[in-house]
């Protein structure tokens, strides 16, 4: 059950915590045990919204599974948000799993040291001011987050959403973000120069609720063989309503999607150390030929 602490300092915002939270609390709901902790440096924090929040001034003990996220604070220019207390700038600093901060929060990973020598980003009023005080990290402008290893930084207010969804669809899949996603009701959304998106989260944005459930199904089971006419049962409809449909709302077809989620999770898995031809199979591959050439799609 890993935690999830938030680290709170006075006038914090509300959206730039309850997003995430309510991200990793709704993940609950399909199995993904997070225990979410509030740490402060006072048992009663005020926001910048004027409702006040308790927290918990005893550190729990935490280790490289668990993760560290610290929402933004209200202040007009970065220097003018509240500093962490001692007890968590020293947690900040040498904690050794991810850390994640949401719209001003980057300043408090500045702070810290943990952006020197990494890509960050933070809410687009900061940004120039990120990038002067900190001129050892590399602020990228006009995304909604950046990840640079451990370290993971959002943009503004409701990106930290975007932030914790991705964290979620990258360590426990793209099947349960979706459904996390549809669960708040929101519009699944990404920019950024790289693609930090998953496959799933880029072809949500449409409002087929046909197309969803098949979305759903194919999420689900993606590794394995789905033919047309068992996605067609699935929904009730024909085969031809079926790839018409699926076309109008994602420009792909049901097999194309498919690829793309099988692809993606096996660059994750590459990514973790995993030779090509173990990732084919266990992403549904016969052999890894076809993921070679599916990856070599532009």
């Amino acid at each position: 059950m890993p935690t999830v602490a938030f680290l709170l300092a006075p006038n914090v915002h509300l959206l730039d915590l309850a997003g995430p939270a309510h991200v990793f609390a709704a993940a609950a709901k399909f199995g993904l045990d997070y225990r979410l902790s509030y740490l402060a440096d006072t048992p009663v924090v005020p926001t910048a919204q004027g409702v006040s929040l308790q927290a918990f001034t005893e550190i729990p003990a935490l280790d490289a599974g668990d993760m560290l996220v610290v929402p933004g604070c209200s202040g007009d220019r970065l220097s003018r948000t509240p500093r962490l207390g001692a007890a968590l700038a020293t947690l900040l600093r040498e904690f050794p799993g991810t850390v994640a901060s949401v719209c001003s929060g980057a300043v408090q990973l500045g702070r810290a040291g943990l952006l020197d020598g990494r890509r960050c980003t933070t809410h687009h009023q900061h940004q120039d001011e990120l990038a002067a005080r900190f001129p050892a990290a590399t602020v990228v402008h006009d995304v909604l987050y950046v990840i640079d290893g451990r370290i993971v930084t959002s943009a503004g207010i409701a990106s930290g959403i975007d932030l914790a969804l991705h964290l979620v669809a990258t360590a426990h899949g793209p099947a349960v973000a979706a459904r996390i996603a549809r669960e708040m009701v929101i519009y699944a959304r990404r920019n950024g120069d790289d693609q930090q998106a998953s496959a799933m989260l880029r072809h949500r944005s449409h409002l087929s609720d046909t197309v969803h459930r098949l979305q759903d199904h194919i999420d689900a089971r993606y590794t394995a063989r789905l033919p047309l006419a068992e996605l067609a049962r699935t929904v009730g409809c024909s085969e031809r309503t079926v790839t018409r449909l699926f076309a109008q709302a994602t420009g792909l077809t049901p097999l194309r999607y498919q690829q793309l989620l099988r692809v993606e999770r096996a660059e994750h898995l590459i990514g973790q150390g995993a030779t090509v031809d173990s990732a084919a199979h266990a992403v549904g591959f016969e052999d890894a030929r076809m993921l070679r050439r599916l990856r070599s799609r532009p």
